[in-house]
């Protein structure tokens, strides 16, 4: 295969593609700057990063940000029935994949996720074993601790999760003395490598990725390096994935297969040093199969190396030598590593693009992952690889969230709206995407990122029905007792028959479906549908999936919640100990941050995680946001008026989706509020065009409706869209929009679907803060939570008929 450059090298070169310099390459300051374990009281915790001499200061007792940094979902065990693979041509128990992926920079990194609904919500955990949290760098720290929420996510589908030791080149900013200072002894002890072991043990992951690519080493440090190794795995179960760089003779130079160079990096006659090598990209067929025998003669298994493919610059346009990797109708040669699969986001013009990049990257071009036939060199990772399954244990629940999403809702009321991020709210992904049997027109499930019952986004089903439609989902390994029950929550356009089915299979039959009809919808609302199982006690759930059956040629149907549980559902007792560690102005007088923090319940059923709301006047409740550990940052409680305090509570919230009684604490309040006034007023806008020369951006930014039909924008462009420059970035509370209707025009011509999209620069990707569909009203406010320079209106259906012509009188944006 053509030349691969080594891992830094090939990062400076996808950062220059990708026009964003990765953090691995910030040139070093004139000394190395620690970092501290100082914060204000109520400000922002981010994940942890050190140089080896400043980790052996820290201690979770006095690091204010440690406890924001735990992750509290165990490694969860795996399954994979080879019968059950999608692709035929996939091997289960052979080679694995281990994904190198840079979630966010190595400083200034959110511990517990942010109001941004652009992230990498990666969702294809079934083909991964191991996630590298790629990253470090020279001028701010060599060791980089995993956030919480990758943690999170990846226990949750048996992935194990590595943090990253990083050494650069000198021409990067490395210096050999850091890698001296890793390994130095005190006594008989490692002492960086005592707190390697207490850093992964406290914050729940499972080993580190050596990268140790600067130069100028001898054979001894080498030898210091596999010894600190041997001596973490003596003293705890802490792995290590060794990357192809440096030599036994201490020189940094890439093997591209397993040799008598870097062998004992790997194994060092009976002792076991690495967990698995990463190899670096150079490598060919032969020194595969080199490495091969060289692995099985060390006693080791060839799967425990990982050949790797760079696809940072590429995606799945790079160039792969398959075949010697994972030979057709013969046992792969060795496991893959994955460095950078995250281009599918970062080449991503929006969320829509990321999911169908997302897709192909590792499912194929024909987004299926049965079907893989493409002229594309590059197939998609289900070309060899089984899925594997979580799924063994009750209760299994999902809600199909993302991890991401532009609302949040919770059992189908919307108590939120803005954009976020948290991975530790991804619920399990569906085992296939997608898998769909018919013997008519196919339906297209989807994430819908419009609705949902808990979180940001539910399963969609769609398309033209005119035969029984069979959607596998989930490969598990259930068994069902006496009282075991499977519950489906449900979404129709119209009441009357779902024409939905459930559909299972059990392990002593695995691809033969049982059908139980989840009947009709009495209305237009989430409704709940629950089957009882008993008379399949005893067998085991192999495969859950649903089965449409009818007619109809616009089908159209959500799916919010999908369990399957034993007996009642089970709610956790209350938590205890609510305190507010700290808070910082936001806005003087107007909204704070907080760090909260609790006591897990004692009692009662197990929490899956805790949710965090305001309590408002009226008695509603607002959403502030949700962990599944027992601390917690705010980033924004804004005051209700004058309020001289605010009522914050926290919930459990148990696996079968059972929610505690709330534990309340107060925030107070000093000062007068700033009034809040509407910061788009007369300020310049521009829109994607006009229907008439009167009718332009600018006058749904002259504060009045009265002015006649001409007192509006209007546009019959096919892409409609209208945005307003406050002049620097404000603190935004609500934004108004004032449709036809409150022009005097027809309220036919009221703006049915639009979203609102904000951002702080010109450089920076719209980030979607309300979304509405169905609108009907002649005026509609958004209470938002966001700072942002740039608001932008995109209207999607522009009248309740086929009138193709968007008509808004005003566009308000309130803040401080």
């Amino acid at each position: 295969m053509s030349r691969r450059l080594p891992l830094l090298l090939s990062a400076a070169l996808g950062a220059a593609v990708l026009g964003a310099a990765p953090a691995a390459h910030a040139q070093p300051p004139a000394a190395p700057v620690p970092q501290t374990a100082t914060a204000a009281p109520g400000t922002q915790p981010y994940a942890s990063y050190w140089y080896p001499n400043t980790i052996l200061g820290w201690d979770p007792a006095t690091d204010p940000d440690a406890r924001f940094n735990r992750s509290r979902v165990p490694l969860q065990p795996r399954s994979s029935d080879p019968a059950l693979k999608a692709n035929p041509n996939a091997r289960a128990g052979e080679g694995k994949v281990a994904s190198l992926v840079s979630f966010g920079p190595t400083s200034n990194n959110p511990s517990q996720g942010s109001a941004d609904p652009n992230y990498y919500a990666f969702g294809y955990w079934q083909y991964v074993d191991k996630l590298v949290f790629w990253g470090g760098s020279a001028g701010e720290g060599l060791i980089l601790a995993p956030n919480p929420t990758v943690i999170d996510a990846a226990h949750r589908n048996g992935v194990k999760v590595y943090g990253t030791v990083f050494f650069p080149p000198a021409a990067y900013g490395g210096q050999l003395q850091w890698v001296r200072d890793f390994v130095q002894k005190s006594g008989s002890r490692y002492p960086v490598a005592d707190k390697l072991v207490q850093a992964a043990q406290y914050y729940g992951f499972d080993g580190w990725f050596i990268n140790q690519e600067t130069g100028g080493g001898d054979s001894a440090l080498a030898t210091e390096v596999r010894n600190l190794m041997q001596y973490t795995k003596a003293q705890s179960g802490t792995e290590f994935m060794w990357y192809d760089a440096m030599t036994e003779s201490g020189s940094v130079s890439w093997q591209n297969e397993l040799t008598s160079a870097n062998d004992s990096f790997l194994q060092d006659g009976a002792k076991r040093t690495a967990d698995s090598m990463f190899l670096n990209f150079n490598w060919s067929s032969g020194g595969l199969d080199s490495s091969r025998s060289l692995a099985r003669g060390l006693g080791r298994n060839e799967y425990e190396l990982y050949s790797g493919i760079d696809t940072e610059a590429n995606g799945y346009n790079t160039g792969v030598d398959w075949n010697a990797l994972f030979p057709a109708g013969k046992p792969h040669t060795t496991s893959l590593g994955l460095y950078r699969p995250e281009w599918t986001w970062k080449s991503a013009t929006d969320r829509a693009d990321f999911y169908a990049k997302d897709a192909r990257y590792w499912v194929g071009a024909n987004n299926d992952p049965s079907n893989t036939t493409t002229s594309s060199a590059w197939k998609g990772l289900s070309t060899y690889i089984a899925e594997s399954s979580p799924i063994t244990a009750k209760p299994f629940v999902t809600n199909f969230s993302t991890g991401q999403g532009d609302f949040h809702n919770a059992a189908g009321t919307r108590v939120a709206t803005g954009g976020w991020n948290n991975l530790s709210l991804q619920d399990v992904p569906p085992t296939y995407r997608w898998l769909v049997s018919s013997t008519g027109s196919r339906l297209t499930p989807s994430v819908d990122f419009t609705d949902a019952y808990e979180g940001g986004s539910s399963l969609r089903l769609s398309g033209r029905l005119d035969a029984a439609n069979t959607i596998r989902l989930y490969q598990t390994r259930l068994p069902v007792a006496a009282d075991s029950k499977l519950s489906v929550v449900l979404k129709t356009p119209a009441a009357g028959p779902t024409s939905l089915k459930a559909a299972i299979s059990f392990t002593d039959a695995p691809t033969a479906f049982t059908t139980l009809d989840l009947g009709a919808n009495s209305g237009t609302g989430w409704e709940r549908h629950t089957l009882d199982l008993s008379a399949y006690a005893g067998r085991t759930i192999a495969q859950i999936g649903l089965q449409a059956e009818g007619s109809n040629p616009a089908y159209d149907l959500r799916v919010g919640q999908l369990a399957v549980y034993d007996g009642a559902v089970d709610a956790p007792a209350v938590p205890s100990g609510l305190t507010v560690l700290g808070a910082s102005d936001v806005v003087a007088g107007s909204s704070q941050s907080l760090r909260l923090a609790w006591t897990a319940p004692a009692g009662g059923a197990p929490v899956h995680h805790y949710e965090v709301y305001r309590r408002n006047a009226d008695g509603t409740r607002t959403y502030l946001g949700a962990t599944p550990s027992d601390a917690y940052f705010v980033n924004k409680l804004d005051r209700a008026g004058g309020e001289s305090s605010t009522t914050v509570e926290v919930e459990a919230v148990s696996t079968e989706y059972g929610r505690s009684a709330a534990a309340a604490t107060t925030v107070s309040w000093t000062g007068t509020p700033p009034t809040a006034t509407n910061l788009a007023l007369g300020r310049p806008a521009t829109a994607s065009g006009q229907c008439n020369a009167n009718e332009t951006a600018a006058k749904a930014v002259n504060g009045s409706v009265n002015g006649g039909n001409s007192d509006k924008w209007c546009t019959l462009t096919s892409g409609k869209w209208l945005e307003v420059d406050l002049g620097s970035a404000r603190s935004l509370s609500k934004f108004v929009v004032k449709h036809a209707s409150a022009g005097g025009e027809s309220s036919s011509y009221n703006t049915r679907d639009f979203t609102v999209q904000v951002r702080s620069a010109s450089t920076d990707p719209w980030t979607t803060v309300a979304t509405v569909t169905g609108n009907t009203a002649g005026t509609t406010t958004h209470p938002v939570n966001t700072t942002a320079r740039y608001v932008r209106l995109v209207v999607t259906r522009p009248t309740q008929t086929t009138d193709p012509a968007a008509r808004i009188y005003e566009f308000e944006a309130w803040g401080a």
